[in-house]
């Protein structure tokens, strides 16, 4: 692979330090654009129907009918993974309500653009290297998750500032904040949703408050209750974290990174988090590598 990667910035392939977008595109002046962070594994999109299907409830609640086909998404992201000689890798997927400028009001006639680049990641599956240095370090932070009837949670779109003031408060090199809702649940990380066990049962707060739905969040859900365990979706408080048993993350590119210590408090994996990593490389393996292993 040559130093420079390759974006696909509408339609075409260019070297990553020529590429650009307008600065009257809506989705650089306003946030006004949709976004997905996809893994590939072996050359495959993992859960890459998941994603689809999420990125349409994103563009549908932006009211931003771009017009591209499912076809021509995934022909992007594969000419993309294929100019940078990549097998393996974190690819992002945005589409931008496109030039247009002097109002806020959005145009109903959309021109998207749409920008997608990928960076090397280690092998996944059954023989995968963490992405990650070791368990997660993480903060609360005093900034909270927006609510719902403000901006639709289980909408992906370019305006992070939320999870980028959250970050902002990290010290001592913390790896995650982890946001509350007004009420005081906690809801999740900045970017990552969160888990914790306790006696043996899995916990993980609702999407029915300001919880973004993850891809991976819904795999390990799947994975816990076809393993037999005992799932609760619901609202806790941080205590209920803090006296978990066991406690970790999940995102696409981490997939399950357990929390070493959450405000200073030592968590920690254990039996029930590595019966789930070993589940979900498992899945991975089946869907994107095509093992022969049972």
């Amino acid at each position: 692979m040559s130093d420079d990667r390759y974006y696909h910035v509408d339609s075409d392939l260019v070297p990553a330090g020529e590429a650009t977008v307008s600065v009257d595109d809506r989705g650089f002046r306003y946030g006004d654009a949709a976004f997905e962070t996809l893994r590939a594994y072996g050359g495959s999109i993992f859960a890459w129907d998941d994603h689809l299907e999420r990125l349409e409830r994103t563009c549908e609640a932006l009211s931003l009918e771009h017009g591209l086909s499912a076809a021509d998404l995934r022909s992007r992201i594969d000419e993309t993974l294929a100019a940078n000689d990549l097998a393996d890798a974190y690819v992002r997927l945005s589409i931008t309500r496109g030039v247009q400028p002097g109002k806020l009001t959005p145009h109903p006639d959309v021109d998207p653009t749409v920008v997608i680049y990928a960076k090397p990641l280690p092998r996944g599956g059954l023989e995968s290297e963490p992405v990650w240095d070791g368990p997660a370090t993480v903060q609360t932070a005093e900034t909270r998750r927006v609510p719902d009837e403000a901006i639709p949670a289980a909408a992906k779109t370019h305006n992070y500032l939320n999870g980028v003031l959250a970050r902002a408060e990290l010290e001592g090199g913390a790896d995650e904040a982890l946001m509350c809702d007004l009420e005081g649940h906690v809801s999740e990380g900045a970017t990552s949703n969160l888990w914790f066990v306790r006696d043996g049962e899995l916990f993980t707060p609702t999407t029915d408050g300001p919880v973004l739905p993850g891809i991976t969040r819904e795999i390990v859900l799947e994975i816990a209750r076809n393993d037999g365990l005992s799932v609760h979706e619901g609202q806790y408080e941080l205590p209920d974290v803090l006296e978990a048993d066991e406690a970790f993350l999940t995102n696409r590119t981490w997939e399950l990174r357990p929390i070493a210590t959450l405000d200073g408090h030592e968590i920690g994996g254990g039996p029930i988090t590595v019966r789930l990593s070993r589940s979900y490389d498992e899945c991975v393996e089946e869907s994107c590598y095509q093992s022969d292993r049972p």
